[in-house]
């Protein structure tokens, strides 16, 4: 049975003949050929951005906004039913008073009942706003540009609306939109029919609590289909993060490519010396505390000496400064007790003539050596002691 098996799956080589079973399988069939393998950079992702190319999922803002205008009806219920009692008497119980013949009448009936309706309407038309304006701005923050309406040729060419009608995202659209239709069916229902042993009970209760128990009703079913909705649209979320991500990726190329327009950028350049030079900065300051001796000017210059004979022959620089950076150097010194000695001349020709981590100039030995047997008989102690 084995060898059947392998018969099948592989094949074997003649000299004479032509290969047999499976000759060769070409993988690259199965990859990825546009080479695009890369995240996104920040800048890229800024660029997208001005160009108004952002991830963000409407299906969300909007789900959002019919729940909260839902929650309103509960929240304003009390406000919405006076306001349509005063509605409501105008037009069956008041109009009778009213000369309708007479167009200034007229026009005051009918410009007191849009206030009436732009009173009950505001709620909702403010929380809409609100909700829409929050629900975008949590998901792409603050974001104004005028790119995406700029007319373009691609949005009315109709091949490529014919790409976008039998394309995977619309297969997907069509399979969002089933689910909707099934989950608002189904929540519809299953509330409906607990609400069916209710039906008898209205038949006792006056036309008012009949309508009131029933608006409820409607808007508690609201609410629980906005919460499925929800649902869907975090499902939608997903796959909406996932499409871009993919969308936005780069090659390899372009990465590189990216990388040399950054490194060409004088402000790019300055901003990464500048960097490095407070890179820099911190590790020479953070040396100070094991200096021996810091050599003043006093005020322009500082230099903080180390001397360890195991490992060095000759005392060498960990810091430097000058004016501002030659302060701090003996601000550090004095925080944690490293001694300070004022030489104008060896300080001078230290700053200029030895680089950091380097060793001190064989014709400094004397004078540095003379501060460091100062410094060790202040302290009392000798250099091998010391270290």
């Amino acid at each position: 049975m084995r060898w059947v098996i392998l018969r099948i799956f592989c094949f074997r080589l003649n000299k004479k003949t032509e290969p047999r079973g499976l000759t060769s399988i070409n993988l690259q069939l199965f990859a990825d050929t546009s080479g695009k393998t890369e995240k996104a950079t920040p800048k890229k992702r800024q660029d997208l951005r001005k160009k108004g190319q952002v991830m963000q999922s409407r299906e969300v803002t909007s789900n959002l906004i019919l729940l909260m205008i839902f929650v309103s009806f509960r929240l304003v219920g009390n406000y919405l039913y006076k306001e349509f009692k005063i509605l409501f008497n105008l037009f069956l119980t008041e109009t009778a008073s009213y000369n309708l013949t007479d167009p200034t009448e007229i026009m005051r009936i009918a410009t007191f009942a849009a206030v009436q309706i732009a009173k009950m309407a505001a709620p909702f038309f403010l929380i809409a706003i609100l909700v829409g304006v929050l629900g975008s701005y949590f998901q792409i923050g603050f974001l104004f540009t005028l790119e995406p309406i700029k007319p373009k040729f691609s949005h009315i060419n109709p091949m490529n609306g014919l790409k976008r009608v039998f394309s995977a995202r619309s297969l997907f659209e069509l399979a969002k939109s089933i689910a909707k239709v099934v989950v608002i069916g189904w929540v519809a229902w299953s509330s409906i029919e607990t609400e069916l042993l209710n039906l008898t009970k209205l038949m006792t209760l006056e036309l008012g609590q009949t309508i009131v128990y029933i608006l409820d009703s409607a808007v508690s079913i609201g609410i629980k289909i906005c919460f499925a909705l929800l649902a869907v649209s975090a499902v939608d979320y997903f796959f909406q993060w996932r499409k871009y991500e993919k969308d936005i990726r780069m090659t390899k190329q372009e990465v590189k490519e990216e990388y040399k327009q950054l490194e060409g950028n004088p402000e790019i350049r300055s901003r990464i010396k500048q960097k490095q030079r407070e890179i820099s900065m911190r590790r020479m300051l953070s040396e100070v505390p094991k200096a021996d001796v810091v050599i003043t000017n006093p005020t322009h210059f500082a230099v903080a000496i180390r001397y360890e004979p195991e490992k060095r022959p000759a005392p060498y620089v960990v810091a430097k400064g000058a004016d501002y950076m030659a302060q701090r150097i003996k601000d550090i010194a004095k925080e944690n007790r490293v001694e300070i000695v004022e030489n104008k001349p060896l300080a001078q020709a230290l700053y200029s003539s030895v680089e950091i981590g380097d060793a001190i100039p064989p014709d400094l030995y004397r004078a540095v050596a003379e501060v460091l047997a100062f410094v060790y008989n202040l302290q009392g102690k000798n250099p091998q002691a010391a270290h």
